[in-house]
């Protein structure tokens, strides 16, 4: 069964080095469209829910501009692998491992994510 996210209280949770850490309510991720937010330790970190449901987080510097932006990028799949493209410059970064699609020597922190 599938709960819509409007009726239930799960909170958006990354597991940092000393434990899970609480972002938002699930049901402030739209769909297809990432947000920010700030980390304890001042890093900012994009989160992303897609169509199907799953959450995804990564560090929101492009590595190639150095400007917190991918949060504000293009969500896609390509050959089944979710990624955002970053708004500045086009890189796509696949949202599981954190890897460039376009340079595969740059790649972004990721974070495990869960709905508790």
């Amino acid at each position: 069964m599938t709960l819509a996210p409007e009726t239930t209280a799960l909170k958006v949770q990354l597991l940092l080095e000393k434990g899970w850490f609480t972002v938002c309510d699930l049901s402030l991720l739209t769909p297809g469209r990432g947000v920010a937010a700030l980390l304890p330790d001042g890093r900012q970190v994009a989160v992303f829910r897609d169509r199907a449901g799953r959450t995804y987080a990564i560090d929101n510097r492009d590595p190639f501009t150095g400007a917190a932006v991918l949060s504000r990028g293009l969500t896609g799949s390509h050959q089944g692998r979710a990624f955002v493209a970053s708004p500045l410059l086009k890189q796509r970064f696949d949202l599981e491992s954190g890897q460039c699609l376009d340079d595969p020597d740059v790649r972004v922190a990721v974070y495990e994510v869960r709905a508790a």
